[in-house]
């Protein structure tokens, strides 16, 4: 089954409600959003020439016009790569490259760094800049009659995950597995109301798109901020505005509207029904203050690209009774294994552990990924005895509930991004001043972490902080760029020479504890 079911069934049971809206400006209904992308459908497979499995790709920043531009994609039978907008020109073109994609669609802000992304991926036939003549001469056309027909088990789509190896893996999403994580939704986090809005102040490349699909099948609009991402009183605005609102947040959003609301004279927060957060733990002190200013209106999921938002969950009937014994440690937690799959935590030879011993979590079922394009191997062994190894640490307790104790070993979640320490390490090594590099995160109060670059130059080489960044932000994406550089003589080290990850985090620790007690 197509996944642009959900849009079809919503075009005839919700037709005449909001579906598509810019800030508090209804764009389209249900009716005219499935026309929309029915016209989109029908221009790629005629106009561009493209063919059932097709990829394409976009690049853009949230807008209205990714909403109908993604769904045309899949009218058409062919699948979706969302990139991530804030990506170097440089990431851009390994993904469009790596992906086969033959139709880009870009966000206006982000034509310049497609072209220059274009240069380095032949395969890419065409641009289209959304809301541009091109796009608009898509939208004038004669929409499909129907959508493509779709096996299950057909990509729908291709999401880029960062990875420890240094370059981005492809996993492969399913139509099925898209339908099977819009099931947990409903079962485990939220029941989302007709009528209802969901408002995209997170990336819609990522957590905010797929949630689309949920909010897509019960008739709730879809609203974008007319800032296009995240602007605390923007957003308490569009709160106050419509109705039976949901939202997507990092814990650093949540904390920044908490903080932004405390200033408010009366801020109205009485249509919030609730903000999903993901993508990295939320200190329980931020989940106390949130649910004071906010009301029990939290409820949260663990997942990974691998498994889009769907491996644990806690809904937000948890977050209601503060007077529970166990309150604290509840929502400390990631909650229980949601109902569309199996989650374990084993040992190191895959043997299941009991509640109170932590191990590698792993999980199987619908929501979990075909595999890695192109890239078996890196599929054979995630995928490893048909269960999903996520790299992550945890533990159950006696009631169920799952903690996260290592978000991948040394991965750092910065404004619940995922960085990875090699990506920017291989970048690092390749000035020529530099002999050795190590990569952590370190604590920070907004962000969760931030990236800190430990250095090591070579023999009679003065580095300098500020080419050293140039360089970096010449070669990747702004956020992963470190915002502090540690010259150091030698990096701390195994006697088989592996670099300590652990006591360069602890150095940084001790000094931020030396800093907060000298304060």
């Amino acid at each position: 089954m197509n996944i642009y079911h959900l849009l079809a069934r919503a075009s005839t049971v919700h037709r005449d409600r909001p579906a598509v809206a810019l800030g508090k400006t209804v764009l389209h209904d249900f009716a005219a959003l499935d026309a929309r992308a029915r016209a989109i459908a029908a221009g790629l497979l005629s106009s561009h020439g493209l063919a059932r499995g097709d990829r394409v790709a976009i690049v853009a920043a949230n807008t209205p016009a990714y909403v109908e531009t993604v769904w045309g994609i899949w009218a058409a039978g062919l699948a979706a790569v969302p990139v991530n907008a804030k990506l170097h020109p440089k990431e851009i073109a390994y993904i469009l490259d790596h992906s086969g994609a033959r139709v880009v669609f870009a966000s206006p802000d982000k034509a310049d760094a497609v072209a220059e992304a274009r240069t380095h991926a032949p395969g890419v036939e065409t641009a289209i800049t959304l809301d541009g003549p091109d796009h608009d001469a898509l939208l004038a056309g004669t929409p499909l009659a129907s959508h493509a027909e779709m096996a299950r088990d057909d990509l729908a789509w291709l999401f880029y995950t960062s990875g420890t190896t240094g370059r981005p893996k492809g996993a492969m999403i399913t139509h099925d597995n898209l339908l099977a994580t819009t099931t947990s939704y409903f079962l485990d986090i939220d029941q989302v109301p007709p009528g209802g809005a969901i408002v995209h102040a997170a990336p819609m490349s990522h957590g905010s798109g797929l949630y689309m699909f949920p909010n897509v099948a019960m008739g709730a609009a879809q609203v974008i901020p007319e800032s296009g991402g995240f602007d605390a009183l923007e957003i308490m605005d569009l709160i106050a505005h419509w109705p039976e609102v949901s939202m997507f947040a990092a814990p650093t959003m949540i904390n920044r509207l908490v903080a932004k609301a405390r200033e408010a004279a009366a801020p109205d927060f009485s249509n919030l029904r609730v903000i999903v957060y993901g993508g990295a733990p939320m200190h329980v002190a931020d989940v106390e203050r949130a649910l004071d200013v906010l009301g029990p209106r939290l409820a949260q999921l663990y997942g990974q690209g691998e498994s889009p938002m769907c491996i644990t969950g806690l809904s937000r009937a948890y977050y209601v009774d503060r007077t529970h014994p166990r309150f604290r440690d509840r929502i400390a937690s990631a909650g229980f294994p949601q109902s569309v799959v199996e989650v374990r935590v084993v040992d190191e030879n895959d043997t299941p552990l009991p509640p109170g011993q932590e191990g590698e979590i792993v999980a199987r079922g619908n929501p979990v990924m075909k595999g890695y394009w192109k890239n078996p191997e890196a599929t054979a062994e995630t995928l490893r005895g048909g269960w999903l190894h996520t790299g992550d640490v945890g533990v159950f307790d006696e009631d169920g509930f799952l903690t996260l104790k290592d978000r991948s070993k040394d991965v750092i979640i910065s404004g619940g991004t995922n960085i990875y320490p090699r990506e920017v390490e291989e970048v690092l090594l390749r000035h020529p001043g530099v002999l050795e590099c190590s990569v952590v995160g370190a604590p920070h109060a907004d962000w969760g972490e931030e990236v800190v670059a430990f250095v090591v130059a070579q023999p009679g080489v003065t580095l300098d902080e500020a080419d050293l960044d140039a360089f970096v932000t010449a070669e990747i994406a702004r956020f992963k760029r470190p915002k502090r550089y540690r010259f150091i003589a030698d990096l701390p080290k195994s006697n088989y020479g592996k670099i300590l990850k652990r006591e360069l985090r602890d150095l940084l620790a001790a000094e931020a504890k030396d800093a907060a007690n000298a304060g």
